[in-house]
């Protein structure tokens, strides 16, 4: 036989696109149009339905960027239809490549309800399965001019201030058509069959089977009447369309979704838009099938439903408790992973399952994180304290240098614990189900022989849209069809549950998820990211002095709703385009304008408690929220300063320039250059700095990524780099026995700096405050400290805990983390002897590692304090930013976590003369010093118990005691939603004490019933 599969092919191709899909809609006519453009931001549907139309036609432009029309469309089924199914098409002007990127609309009825969002897959809205002649049609559609802003290219359309009013779409299509529902199905069978074609073996005689199937049915078909004869053509296509799959074919298991980023190409107020198109979508496939199972995560988004759209949040409400819509995830948004501290990733969970539990009576066990940069270490700790005990991403796949080597396995994190985990092998949280996708997961699988089953999400996503009728046509053709995998549609649960009881001795991967890729995103909008970071310490600041309030003072409210509040608030900023910095200008500009007004909120929350605390008297109390005594004020408590013992700081010139510091702790030597030249411990005499190297070195750097501007650092950028070490003024401005500040101002580029290095009395540090204007674009601003330290590796600080990485680079694997994130710290050392870098705000550092030609090691810990991508924000990072850090020569691990604390909660004082005795302290033996207390707050139950959470930071078996300063009658382990641990040692009360003992980095919450409120 002569091979004629191209010929076949290639005929469908044309057939299926120029005939068949065009045939779907048989008879049309227009619909009557009408608009009103809303001024400003959206309005409600209520507003809409009274506001004053004026008459519209097929063809006119509308939307500027980021506005709104209203089309109102009437109309009257045409007598000749009774009987046929008829359905309404809405063209906006879509371009058929960016569902969810674009112009987009929800359809409402006369009464304002929702009936479902239209984009360019899913233009149709449902009229009639069998319509009444002379049957009037009518509705209203909420258009979304919002601007196409996928291509990498500096763009003013990013923010509705720079946006203009040009209108960016053109009005294509509204009509009434009849719905020809056998071409409809044609196409499905046509689609289906011609995706496995291609990706069936020329060798499998399956493919010619295919192919003869797909010849006879076009030639059944008649192209002038595709309706009359669609028929006849699937005919032909009914055998091997009903041939089943191989006993050893994949199993998928499919789960409907919508991948719906919580900002990111377009603001957080058109996700509330977008979210209520898609789950209107969602709900109006569920009530038309009892085949589609859709899950969604994030608690935020359905929040926003229940706010803004009660109506369609009570139909979701009925569809959750139907089973086929599913809440999944467990967190309040899918936010990032590495910045996020160890307090709010837990929230992320509290708040996120509390809203399932509170709202639909489920209890979420799937985190669903498909998206996000990379993974901590720290997470499968938290996700099993939450409840949870599956995980699901998809992002790993994006690696560009390393293959990820398994799909399904257990996870370890940095304290032992094991969470069963899942990539999908279909490399896509966005789903059609077509062929290619369904093969390429099938042959992507890396657990071939052991495992037989992935998962794959679908439907449109990242702009939302969800699962459409067409994706679930394929569903059913390929449940069980020989050549494909098997499909079945199923929730998440399911899949686990059958992956796990397959597949439990799965291999294991220690350690963090790192994503070789979108390194750039620990830096880009540094002004987001200090935001975040801040608010995190205030809400420690302000849980624990109110709850030491609400115990001490008689009359004292704590704060529930406010803080309540304002947590959401932070964990919605987390979302994995906002803090990392990759979303477009208008997210960011509002994210300042939020953490503003978040930090007042919270400073004002803070002085309220602590001045209920201080009481009245002349002198000054002196706050210390830091989990470490400072200046002899304890942990967690206040009272007037002791008296300062000190040394005095002493300042003197340097030969050959500059300025020498002093206070019998440290000796800093900074040269002429205003570069740290020396750094000696004084007790054990050792010098810090490199020999030959200035630390605090601001290095620039070009920063232009092959793609992902805002996203994406890439290796090459080390290739070039300029030493500013220019200097436009060095002075000694602050001299005197409690501190001693050196002043350098450098100018360079567009930009100017200036720096204050300060060291105080009693200090291990050396303090640098840097105060920039920045204005340089497509650069990268790093400082730089050498360190005379054969260290190979470094540790840097992760939620409870902190990650070891390697300093060489080996393979390929250490290779590709060149650049890594830190929290409060990163921290190099050699047995005896170790150097800390601390700051307030910055998470994206580099260490590296060189041999001197005198045979000792140079170990470099650089910070990145700016870049300055223009996509898609074109002025990233333009402006003044004050950023803070310092260097700790002699530091061990305990020391690297005090110091970070200390830069991140600094000390208050506010007029009174009370003492404040800490309400719990941390009592451990001489010379262990690692359990650490992350939150002191009341319980969010309201009823009044104790919640301290502690863990153990040093990477040690530590034991201990938490020492009460109230009245307690029980201590109980619970989770992280404060409730009992079933399987939790019992913890007494003994003389004010609970003993406990912690793994390394092993979390600890307890709950303190308090006596008689005592």
């Amino acid at each position: 036989m002569h091979d004629d599969r191209d010929l076949v092919e290639q005929r469908l191709r044309r057939v299926l696109d120029e005939r068949i899909r065009p045939a779907v809609y048989g008879e049309a006519v227009p619909l009557v149009l009408e608009r009103w453009d809303a001024p400003g931001e959206p309005v409600p549907a209520a507003e809409a339905l009274t506001a004053d139309y004026r008459p519209a036609r097929v063809g006119e432009r509308w939307g500027p960027a980021w506005g709104t029309t209203w089309f109102r469309l009437t109309g009257r089924v045409p007598d000749g239809w009774a009987g046929r199914a008829v359905e309404a098409r809405v063209d906006l002007g879509f371009d058929r490549r960016l569902p969810g990127f674009q112009c987009e609309g929800l359809v409402h009825r006369p009464d304002g309800t929702a009936v479902k969002g239209v984009h360019p897959y899913n233009d149709w809205v449902p009229v009639a399965e069998e319509a009444a002649g002379g049957e009037e049609v009518s509705f209203l559609v909420e258009a979304a001019a919002n601007p196409i802003l996928n291509d990498p290219v500096p763009s003013d359309l990013g923010d509705r201030l720079t946006a203009g009013d040009e209108p960016l779409y053109q009005l294509l299509r509204a009509e009434l058509a009849i719905f020809e529902s056998e071409v409809w199905e044609l196409v499905r069978d046509l689609e289906v069959v011609g995706s496995l074609i291609v990706e069936l073996s020329p060798e499998d005689a399956r493919r010619f089977a295919l192919t003869r199937a797909v010849e006879n049915a076009l030639d059944a078909l008649r192209l002038d009447d595709v309706a009359g004869t669609a028929p006849a053509a699937r005919a032909q296509l009914a055998d091997v369309l009903s041939a089943p799959a191989h006993a050893s074919a994949h199993r998928l298991s499919a789960v409907g979704h919508a991948h719906i980023d919580s900002a990111w190409l377009w603001p957080l107020r058109e996700t509330v838009r977008k979210v209520a198109r898609t789950t209107a979508n969602v709900v109006g496939l569920l009530d038309a099938s009892d085949e589609l199972v859709f899950a969604m995560s994030q608690a935020q988004q359905l929040a926003w439903i229940k706010e803004h759209r009660p109506e369609l949040y009570e139909r979701v409400k009925r569809k959750v408790a139907d089973g086929g819509f599913i809440p999944v995830g467990g967190m309040w948004v899918e936010s990032d992973t590495n910045m996020v501290g160890g307090e709010a990733m837990a929230r992320q969970f509290v708040h996120g399952k509390r809203f399932f539990l509170d709202e639909f009576g489920i209890e979420t066990e799937e985190v669903w994180l498909p998206d996000s940069f990379g993974y901590t270490a720290a997470l499968p700790q938290l996700v099993k304290l939450s409840g949870s005990k599956w995980f699901l991403t998809q992002k790993i796949s994006w690696s560009r240098t390393n293959a990820f080597p398994h799909h399904t396995f257990w996870w370890e994190g940095i304290d032992g614990t094991r969470v069963f985990t899942h990539f999908p092998p279909v490399d896509t949280y966005n789903s059609d189900l077509s062929g290619g996708e369904l093969a390429h997961a099938a042959r992507n699988y890396r657990e071939k022989g052991r495992g037989s089953r992935s998962l794959v999400p679908f439907g449109f996503g990242d702009g939302g849209g969800g699962p459409t009728r067409e994706m679930l046509g394929r569903a059913r053709r390929v449940r069980d069809l020989e050549g494909s995998p098997r499909v079945a549609i199923e929730p998440p649960a399911d899949f686990f549950a059958k992956a796990h009881e397959e597949y439990p001795e799965a291999p294991v991967w220690v350690g963090e998820l790192y994503l070789e890729l979108h390194r750039g995103t620990y830096t880009s909008q540094a002004k987001t990211k200090q935001g975040n970071r801040h608010s995190e310490s205030l809400l420690r600041e302000a849980e624990l002095w109110a709850a030491t309030a609400a115990v001490r003072v008689p009359g004292y409210a704590y704060p529930y709703a406010d803080l309540d509040r304002i947590w959401k608030t932070v964990l919605l900023h987390q979302f994995h385009d906002i803090l990392p910095g990759s979303s477009i200008a208008w997210v960011h500009r509002e994210a300042r304008d939020t953490y503003a007004r978040l930090r007042e909120e919270l400073l004002t929350l803070v002085d309220t408690a602590q001045r209920a605390l201080a009481g009245d008297g002349a002198g000054s109390v002196v706050f210390n929220a830091a989990p470490h005594e400072r200046g002899g004020i304890p942990a967690g408590g206040a009272g007037p300063r002791p008296a300062r013992d000190a040394a005095p700081v002493r300042s003197t010139a340097r030969a050959g320039g500059g300025f020498v510091l002093e206070n019998g702790l440290l000796r800093i030597e900074i040269d002429g250059r205003g570069l740290v030249v020396s750094a000696v411990e004084l007790a054990g005499g050792r010098e810090t700095i490199a020999p030959g190297g200035a630390g605090n070195l601001l290095q620039l750097h070009p920063d232009f990524p092959n793609a992902w501007d805002a996203w994406d650092l890439d290796a090459f950028y080390r290739n070039r780099v300029t030493d500013l070490v220019d200097v436009s003024d060095l002075a000694l401005t602050e001299a005197d026995e409690e501190a001693a500040t050196v002043r350098v101002e450098r100018a360079f580029g567009a930009s100017r700096v200036v720096q204050l290095l300060t060291l105080r009395a009693g200090a291990r540090v050396l303090d640098i405050d840097t105060d920039i204007d920045w204005r340089e674009t497509e650069k990268v601003l790093k400082a730089a400290f050498p360190l005379d330290v054969k260290a190979d590796q470094s540790a840097a600080e992760t939620q409870f805990g902190h990650v070891f990485r390697p300093t060489h680079t080996n393979t390929s694997w250490e290779a590709a983390k060149f650049e890594i994130c830190a929290h409060r710290w990163v921290h190099v050392g050699e047995p005896g002897f170790g150097v800390a870098v601390v700051n307030d705000s910055t998470y994206g550092h580099d260490v590296t590692r060189d041999v001197r030609p005198d045979g000792g090691q140079t170990t470099t810990v650089r910070l990145s304090l700016l870049r300055a991508p223009r996509y898609p924000d074109p002025e990233t990072d333009q402006g003044g930013h004050r950023l803070r850090y310092a260097l700790a020569p002699g530091a061990d691990l305990g020391d690297a976590v005090r110091e970070g604390h200390r830069i991140n909660l600094p000390e208050r004082s506010v007029p009174g003369g009370n003492e404040v005795p800490p309400l719990v302290g941390i009592e451990e033996a001489p010379g262990a010093a690692s359990l650490t207390v992350s939150a002191v707050k009341l319980a969010d139950d309201e009823s009044g118990d104790l919640v301290v959470r502690l863990y153990e930071s040093g990477g040690r078996r530590a034991a201990g005691a938490l020492r009460l300063a109230l009245p307690v009658e029980s201590a109980t382990v619970t989770d992280l939603l404060e409730r009992p641990l079933a399987d939790a040692p019992a913890h007494e009360v003994v003389d004010g004490r609970v003993r406990v003992t912690l793994r390394p980095f092993e979390i600890l919450t307890l709950r303190l019933g308090r006596t008689a409120r005592g």
